[in-house]
């Protein structure tokens, strides 16, 4: 059996794709940066239930063309989940969208040129739903405009990035198919033992060092949910071409929400949560359809439990520590 290839092997929504894939009985290649990583990988993959010894390794970055023909070679599945996400946003939005974008296309190129089958990539909600519109109701048919007035480089990124993508497959893709996840605000336990993306303003809400929160609607996915919903993509004939928003059944939420939840849930462990928002105007309920997905049998944790074990896992977890 050929291995899969994941891509953003390290990173927090890597480690549960992995781990997704080998308690399926697939084996797994990953990639990462270098060597040194290795031991980090196969900890997490093991904390998310998964026996490591179908997993092995390859070097590349996102950076550079070195590395990515050896990484995809006998692949004929490649799971595109690794993208760059900044702590802030930069000054300059150019070093958030070249490396989103040509990383992207590298990949692609890669895997075409070695025949895979089909490419699933991991996009965003912000390549869908960061344009407003009259209503705030958003399907896998909106598209964030990258030249949106005030549009933030993290979301323009990801519109372009995806963009991108779809044009190289439409234009010069061969035989290897192209299907695309847009997940919203990913948490869950996290499995690596750095905090990052996400994860990091939960521990700051638990943390006390974020004492007001931004004043803001989003969906919420699972990790776990996503990887599965990375796994049925894959699967799905009918998915090759489409995109799919991952996130969980109910009303949207703000990070107000989310402190209450934790407040409620979790008692005196939570009590240095904020408990106010930051100034501006109040955002647009929001609405974001997740049917297409559901079609395919994907049936996601409810919010509150994806949110409340992200807590537990960051206060109970082993050797958790910043990024």
């Amino acid at each position: 059996m050929s291995p899969v290839l994941v891509t953003g092997g390290s990173g927090y929504l890597g480690t549960h794709l992995i781990a997704a894939l080998l308690r399926a009985g697939r084996p797994v290649r990953a990639v990462i940066r270098s060597a040194a990583g290795e031991a980090d990988v196969r900890a997490a993959v093991r904390r998310g239930d998964a026996d490591d010894t179908g997993l092995e390794f390859a070097f590349a970055d996102l950076t550079s063309d070195d590395g990515w023909a050896e990484a995809v070679r006998g692949c004929a599945e490649v799971h595109h989940v690794a993208s760059p996400i900044p702590a802030v946003q930069p000054d300059d939005p150019d070093e958030l969208i070249v490396p989103a974008r040509d990383g992207t296309l590298r990949v692609l190129r890669a895997a075409r040129d070695a025949g895979a089958r089909r490419v699933v990539l991991t996009s965003s909600f912000a390549a869908v739903g960061y344009t407003p519109k009259p209503t705030a109701d958003y399907t896998e048919d909106d598209w964030t405009d990258p030249d949106t007035p005030g549009l933030a480089p993290y979301p323009r990124s990801k519109a372009i990035a995806e963009l991108a993508a779809w044009e190289l497959m439409r234009r010069d893709g061969g035989g290897t198919e192209l299907t695309v996840v847009n997940p919203t605000f990913i948490l869950g336990p996290a499995l690596a033992p750095r905090v990052r993306s996400s994860v990091q303003l939960i521990k700051a809400m638990l943390d006390g060092t974020m004492p007001a929160v931004p004043r803001q609607r989003f969906g919420i996915a699972d990790a776990r949910d996503v990887a599965d919903l990375h796994l049925r993509v894959m699967a799905a004939p009918e998915a090759a071409g489409r995109r799919f928003l991952a996130l969980a059944d109910g009303p949207t939420l703000s990070f107000l929400d989310v402190a209450r939840t934790l407040r409620r849930r979790l008692g005196p462990l939570a009590d240095r949560m904020p408990d106010r928002e930051l100034p501006g105007d109040e955002p647009p309920d929001l609405v974001i359809h997740n049917d297409r997905a559901k079609a395919l049998g994907w049936r996601p944790r409810p919010a509150e439990t994806t949110i409340v074990e992200t807590a537990e896992s960051l206060l109970t977890g082993p050797g958790v520590s910043p990024a």
